[in-house]
Parts: C-alpha cells; structure tokens; sequence
C-alpha cells in the first residue's frame, strides 16, 4: 500500500512556553522548538518514526520555504513541492503552567488560480491504484471547495482511497465524496449532526449511521475516552490509555497514521484503531507536534490489549 499525504496549507508550528496569559498585558514567553507542520507533513512524520514511507506533496512559499524543506530532509520525510509566490504561514502555540495550551493561527499566502490542476499533475504521476491519499487541512485561500471536491472525485475514479480530515467539507460534501476514511472528533461531529455526542454507544450508531450514507470508515474521535469506528467489518470502540499529555497538537494527525501504519502492516480495522489511539495518546507525550514514540506506542498497544 502506497501512501501519500497532501498539504496544501503548510506552516511553521511555533511552540513557546509562559508561566500565564494576561489579556490586555504584555505576555514574555520562550520558544521551545519550531517544527515543519500541517496536516499532512504531521502524518508523513509519524509514518516515517515507525519506518514507514509516505510520499509528501507540500505546497511552499517561495519567501521562507528553504527552511522547511530543510526541516523535512533532516527527518528523512520524501518531500514532492509545489512552490508558490509568498510565505508559508505561522502557527504560534502558547502553552502555560496550567497545562492550557492556545493557539494563534496566522493566515499564508493565498493560492495561484490553476494550483488544483498542478497538485493533480504532480499527484497523478505518483498514485495508482493501491494508494491511499490523505486529504488533510482547511482550504487555503485561493482554493474553492468545487475545486477540491472534483479533484477528489477525479481522484477516487482511478482507484485511489481518499482520507479527508477537513473543516473545510461539510457533511453533504462527505456524501458526495464518500472517502475511504474520515476522522471526525467530538466537535466536527456535532457540526454535522447538530446535536453533542452522549456516550460510546452513541458515538457508535453516529459512525454507522454516516457509514450507511457511504463513507466507508467513520473514525469519531473522543479524546480521553478513545474513538470508534464504524466500518464494513464492524463498528469497534477502543479506549485511550490514560496519559500525562505535554502538547495535545498533531494527535489527530497522528490517529490518522497510526491507522494507515496498520493496515499498510496487513493488520484488521479493530487493530487498526486501537493502533490509531495508541498512536494519538503518544503523541500526546511529546512536546509541540513532534511525532509518537514507537517505545510509548508499543507499552500503550501492550496496555491497551
């Protein structure tokens, strides 16, 4: 199984530490570390922990890509760009004393009319099919949602399986694409349906219930509690493993790896989830949006069983 991950919005991941944020004041913070990030680099980096290759297609600005890339070749990620005029954007996590950690999101450079026909060139020379493509990340401005939706239709018609983890898409959206996975959590699921989550039990007829409208595996997210997943074998549960979080940023991505690593290693979907929570509980483990520790993975699979 070949895996390709597609970040369309790139961006630095800026990780500072400070004792409190005081509203109206001025805030000293530290910065810890500065990563190579979105979406889908976050899921090529945990592959790539776990031995696992991926083929990463990042679209850069041109003004501060050189670092990036730079980033990227040092972890050994399989870089394929596609440079843009601009710059690649911030994202400033403040995390405090209190365990809180918030987020400053800068906007990048808007995206060239014709960037869709460039990804789906450049995409197109490396999927076939026995590919999965992750789809991940909101829209960068620039890009239309029509633009996006036939891309992946276009996408799926030569056989690729496509995993959208996208605010961008609502749920109508979904059901006209019918990807091979989505990986909502508590928050974007209420979106769709319009009403909370309650529950495991819950949370499981939800999956299924879009599963039905033909999504072919609906992963829902619920954070401490683990996830579950609605599939054409079953609907499982797996829960999380209790874990002293350092930074919860990049554990979705990393849910989205850990179940791609599983089933690329022959494994079935009730393995395949719980190695997807395994994965988003120990990324929780690591500062900023560094990826799972294959040894935390490995206790926390061992734990889980």
């Amino acid at each position: 199984m070949k895996i390709v991950t597609l970040t369309l919005s790139a961006a630095y991941d800026i990780h500072c530490d400070a004792g409190t944020i005081e509203v109206n004041h001025e805030n000293i913070a530290t910065v810890t570390e500065t990563n190579a990030g979105g979406k889908g680099v976050n899921i090529s980096r945990a592959l790539r922990a776990f031995d696992t290759d991926s083929v990463a297609v990042v679209v850069v600005g041109n003004e501060n890509g050189s670092d990036f890339e730079k980033m990227l070749e040092k972890e050994n990620i399989c870089l394929q760009k596609i440079e843009i005029p601009g710059r690649i954007r911030e994202n400033i996590t403040i995390h405090t004393a209190d365990g809180r950690e918030t987020r400053i999101s800068f906007t990048g450079a808007k995206s060239p009319c014709g960037l869709m026909k460039t990804v789906e060139e450049l995409t197109e020379k490396i999927c076939d099919g026995d590919t999965v493509l992750a789809f991940v990340g909101r829209l960068p401005e620039g890009v239309l949602i029509e633009e996006a939706r036939e891309y992946i239709l276009r996408l799926k018609s030569k056989g690729v399986r496509v995993v959208v983890d996208s605010r961008s898409f609502t749920l109508d959206d979904l059901v006209e694409l019918k990807p091979f996975l989505i990986k909502p959590n508590e928050e974007e699921i209420a979106s769709y349906i319009k009403r909370e989550i309650y529950g495991i039990d819950d949370a499981k007829e939800t999956a299924e219930k879009l599963r039905r409208l033909g999504i072919e595996n609906v992963m829902i997210s619920l954070g401490k509690r683990g996830a579950v997943i609605a599939s054409p074998s079953g609907t499982y549960y797996a829960k999380a493993p209790s874990v002293k979080a350092l930074s919860t940023i990049g554990a979705g991505d990393s849910m989205i790896a850990g179940f791609l690593y599983a089933l690329s290693g022959g494994h079935d979907t009730e393995r395949a989830l719980k190695t997807a929570v395994a994965f988003g509980s120990a990324a929780c483990l690591t500062s900023g949006t560094n990826p799972p520790n294959p040894r935390d993975v490995t206790a926390l699979l061992s734990e889980m069983d």
